[in-house]
């Protein structure tokens, strides 16, 4: 059966885009068949799509196409006789060209008495899709309503709109169901003719109002249909509030809608077409099948179902009729979910999470409870926190979370586990990044812990006494560095402790220029920030501090370069990049530096941050080629990962000069830095690593695992390298994209009518250049891609963590906890090699 479309843009921009299609479609044609002067003539309707085979879920089939005319809803309202006239025009071109039926969507709510008038004149059968439409917005509140575990009984809903066919037919639905509705109608009707277009028995059960400012506040879910457009001001909104917006043009403003992070707008009235629905004319598996207008699926569905018979039409919708045409799109595949806002997908978690805002006792699904719409529902505390979180902390976050699968909300920890709120083990292979060396809540430090709190000790008494437990972990750790370190500076993080570190230099130094490496990263304090070797970082905080030189990691020679000019305070330097993609240094680098350092008078800042405390199998990486730092920082695991601390370690002479002084002796400080819990923390973590057998597995394991997963690697072009030291591990991606862009533009080009290569060739320089760049950048957003969806695979698949570094997004870390066990790492490299074997259908 074959169907026609009257459609009409909703925005001006969208008649805009209306035009371009058909310029861009006339050019074509021009380019192929000439010039003529009908192919340049006045049309009634645009051409927009062809369905030239539709084959549902049941394998019915149907074809059709979707035609614009190119008025707005309030060019329309200017001279609607005309408009009018236009669209039954259109209407009999589709009978002309053998449609069996019209569909005329938002048309029926504009001109033609909804409907009515085309439909007595039309040569074949009419309908609106009016009912499907309902039907989406009402099955939109109630799947909100089912996320939320909100109980339909004695809930209040705005219908703004009424008594318009749509808004009509959902106020009856949804009295059928127990709500109470505030109906919103045009100013000046009176309420007893309202009330005519709905039994009595409903009648207490509605309000009524020419105002929706009357309703604002007493209600939380809306429901909009109107066809004006415009009239919800989402400013007066309480928080909480969800709006179905069921109407085009849209009445509730995306500009607006989007400055309010306490409310969702759902789109209402439209359906999705599931993947066992084929469109026609698919490539690639990608098709025109999401958010359709619920008004264009009714056409399609009725095509598909073979009933060329006049449906959605009047001002009075049959209940019977909106349901049953529900139940015929779902039989096909058009489902009303997912649910988007604005066009966005919306996750069923950032819906129930707005729960909280309607003072229920909702009870949490159990485990193993069935699915809605074959969608999870997570547990309050999920919800809960994923909407503080968006909300408080960062919004923009929170959807990269989302959109990664990675909003997990973890409850317990323990080792080497974390188990998130649905009760899912996985193993961590991120570990803090770097902060967990002895795992998640290691035993011999939260004792320490809980021993010290429950014994009264006093914590923040630096600077009016000297605190007993941090005087000694600055014995430990001067006595565990050894190498002349005897004083140490106390602080909350490695940032912080880098940051001291630079103040320790350049004040005990005559010159104050700080040399660093390329690709390291050593916090994102202004100081820190400054002598981090990635521009990304810095974009946004220039100027920084001056004085700042970077050279080449592992290159010895253009360090010595830089050193000549004898103006250097100190070098900084991260024994192993960690950030920068976990690389390790030649042999013999570390050393090298130590001497051009040595033979230039500027002091070596270490920065073991991530690479200490045992991560690489020696308590510091730089132990392994014997080299000693000036000025030492640790951080991170320093405390077993339970608190922040970190720790800046110097020699006598050096903090003499830098501080030795009266007036110097405070020249640093830190309000919380020096704590004696957080001193206690590390002292057990010191003794936790004392007898090596922590530091020995990080070496064992790490290194068996690095040869097991580079053995694996040699079958997959698309993994670069397997670099790293004890647990200290990257896998480095080549999955190259590039010329992907061009090849394609290159053969969609070739293949449509005409000669579209010269419209590239005349396209003025500066666009081509930008979509050049647009090219480029976006094959390198690939690699990326294919490099986190590694990382989603192995979380989603096989309940293992890991993430990208820093500097790179197509570098994978691994840093679990020191602990991990051969036989966890063995898991890992199975996860590792069935995840390549999948992901190889992208690269092989």
């Amino acid at each position: 059966m074959q169907f026609g479309f009257v459609a009409h843009p909703t925005s001006v921009n969208l008649k805009r885009y209306v035009k371009m299609l058909d310029l861009v479609q006339r050019s074509t044609q021009d380019y192929q068949s000439g010039y003529s002067q009908e192919l340049w003539s006045h049309q009634n309707l645009i051409p927009f799509m062809n369905f030239d085979r539709i084959v549902s879920a049941t394998g019915a089939e149907a074809s059709g196409q979707v035609c614009y005319l190119p008025l707005t809803a309030k060019e329309m309202l200017k001279n609607p006789r005309l408009s009018l006239k236009r669209v039954i025009e259109g209407a009999n071109d589709f009978a002309a060209d053998a449609a069996d039926i019209v569909g005329l969507g938002g048309f029926t709510s504009i001109v033609g008495n909804r409907g009515i008038e085309v439909a007595n004149v039309s040569s074949i059968p009419v309908t609106s899709g009016n009912s499907l439409t309902a039907y989406a917005g009402y099955k939109a509140l109630r799947q909100v309503m089912k996320w939320m575990q909100l109980p339909s009984a004695n809930q209040r809903v705005i219908i703004a709109g009424y008594p318009g066919s749509i808004a009509l037919v959902i106020t009856r639905l949804l009295l059928e169901s127990g709500f109470e509705l505030d109906l919103v109608h045009r100013p000046g009707a009176k309420p007893s003719d309202l009330l005519e277009h709905l039994p009595e028995k409903w009648h207490k059960q509605v309000r009524l109002s020419g105002d929706i400012g009357d309703f604002y506040k007493d209600n939380r879910f809306l429901v909009a249909a109107t066809s004006a457009g415009g009239i919800i001001d989402p400013k007066r909104l309480s928080p909480g509030s969800i709006v179905i917006d069921v109407a085009l043009p849209r009445d509730v403003a995306e500009s607006a809608a989007l400055q309010r992070e306490d409310i969702i707008v759902i789109d209402g009235g439209c359906v999705t077409a599931s993947d066992d629905v084929r469109m026609g004319g698919e490539s690639l598996n990608i098709a025109i099948k999401q958010q359709l207008n619920a008004c264009l699926a009714e056409t399609m569905v009725l095509a598909l179902e073979g009933r060329a018979e006049t449906y959605s039409i009047g001002r009075t919708l049959d209940t019977d009729k909106v349901l049953s045409i529900g139940k015929i799109a779902a039989k096909h595949g058009f489902f009303p979910d997912p649910i988007s806002s604005y066009g966005r997908r919306l996750e069923p978690a950032k819906v129930a999470s707005f729960r909280r805002y309607h003072h229920t006792t909702s009870v949490a699904p159990s485990p193993g409870e069935p699915k809605i719409n074959g969608t999870k529902l997570y547990s309050n505390v999920h919800h809960d926190t994923a909407l503080r979180f968006r909300q408080h902390i960062n919004p923009y976050l929170a959807d990269f979370l989302q959109t990664l699968h990675c909003d997990r909300v973890f409850t317990k920890a323990s080792g080497v586990v974390l188990t998130d709120s649905e009760g899912r083990d996985y193993l961590d292979f991120v570990a803090g990044y770097g902060c967990l060396n002895l795992g998640h809540n290691p035993p011999k430090v939260v004792k320490a812990v809980q021993d010290f709190l429950v014994g009264d000790n006093p914590n923040f008494v630096q600077y009016i006494s000297m605190p007993q437990q941090t005087s000694l972990l600055a014995e430990r750790l001067c006595e565990r560095v050894g190498n002349g370190m005897r004083r140490v500076f106390f602080s909350n993080s490695g940032t912080e402790a880098v940051e001291a570190a630079i103040k320790l230099a350049r004040a005990a130094s005559p010159h104050y220029k700080i040399l660093h490496a390329e690709n390291s990263y050593h916090g994102k304090t202004m100081g820190a920030l400054s002598v981090t070797g990635r521009d990304k970082h810095k974009r946004y905080f220039l100027p920084l501090i001056p004085g700042t030189l970077c050279v080449p990691f592992n290159d010895l020679d253009a360090m010595e370069t830089a050193m000549q000019q004898r103006d250097i305070a100190a070098l900084v330097l991260e024994p192993i990049l960690g950030e920068g993609g976990v690389h390790v240094p030649s042999e013999g680098y570390l050393r090298g530096t130590r001497e051009l350092c040595n033979r230039y008078g500027v002091m070596l800042i270490l920065d073991e941050v991530q690479t200490g405390m045992g991560r690489t199998g020696r308590f510091l990486a730089s132990d392994w080629e014997g080299v000693d730092a000036d000025i030492l920082c640790l951080s991170k695991s320093l405390s077993g990962g339970l608190m922040p601390i970190g720790a800046t370690l110097a020699s006598t002479e050096i903090w003499d000069r830098a501080y030795g002084t009266s007036d110097r002796f405070l020249a640093h400080s830190s309000t919380f830095g020096g704590g004696n819990l957080a001193s206690t923390a590390a002292l057990a973590t010191l003794d936790a690593l004392d007898d090596g057998t922590v530091m020995a597995n990080a070496h064992q394991v790490g290194e068996k695992l690095r040869v097991d997963l580079n053995a694996i690697s040699q079958q997959y072009d698309f993994i670069g390298e397997i670099r790293g030291k004890g647990m200290m591990l990257a896998v480095s991606f080549d999955a190259n994209f590039s010329q992907a862009i061009a090849a394609g533009a290159h053969e969609f080009a070739t293949r449509l009518p005409g000669d579209w290569h010269m419209t590239w060739k005349f396209l003025p320089d500066q666009v081509r250049k930008n979509l050049l760049d647009a090219m480029n950048r976006f094959e390198g957003t690939l690699s990326e891609m294919f490099c986190m969806r590694f990382v989603t695979k192995l979380a989603m698949d096989h309940g293992i963590l890991t993430f990208l570094t820093a500097n790179s997004s197509t570098v994978i870390r691994l840093q679990p906890p020191l602990i991990l066990s051969q036989d966890q790492a063995n898991r890992f490299v199975s996860a590792f090699r069935d995840v390549c074997r999948d992901m190889s259908t992208f690269l092989d």
